[in-house]
């Protein structure tokens, strides 16, 4: 796998979701879950995605229940959630794990591409997809998501 668009995920709804669909638009993933203590984060995430939307940003949310159980919901559940909580209207896949031996294959490749600093450690790692597909940054789970270094490296992959 060369890059970014080499890997699928399936959407929250259960309908494919190829990276493909993001060619060409830098993408934030961020390993998301409902009962964490950072689970505000889908504010700023939300903020961050409607003030750069237009120009191209997306912002894809990626549920996991492996950081202790803080993701137990469905996948309807937690849609219901995020809208209901945050109003978030980013896209968003089913729940994947991300880090270990069962990681989703998106994951393992970041890990390729930089090494040990894109596995997620906790709920809320972000890795930032440039529009060409490729790994440009990665922000830790405590880095908010309006946080000047995030929204810098954002604007410099528009």
């Amino acid at each position: 796998m060369t890059n970014a668009w080499d890997f699928e995920f399936t959407a929250i709804d259960g309908q494919p979701l190829p990276m493909t669909t993001f060619r060409d638009h830098p993408v934030l993933v961020v390993n998301v879950a409902s009962k964490c203590g950072l689970t505000p984060q889908y504010d700023g995430l939300e903020k961050l995605y409607a003030e750069y939307r237009d120009q191209g940003l997306v912002v894809l949310g990626v549920p996991c229940n492996q950081f202790m159980g803080q993701e137990p919901g469905t996948e309807a559940e937690i849609s219901e959630f995020c809208r209901t909580n945050f109003g978030v209207d980013f896209p968003m896949t089913g729940k994947v794990d991300v880090k270990g031996d069962g990681a989703h294959p998106f994951y393992k490749w970041a890990v390729e591409q930089v090494g040990e600093p894109a596995e997620p450690v906790w709920n809320f790692h972000k890795l930032l997809v440039g529009k060409d597909g490729k790994l440009v940054n990665v922000f830790g789970p405590r880095t908010d998501p309006l946080d000047p270094e995030i929204k810098a490296a954002v604007e410099e992959a528009l």
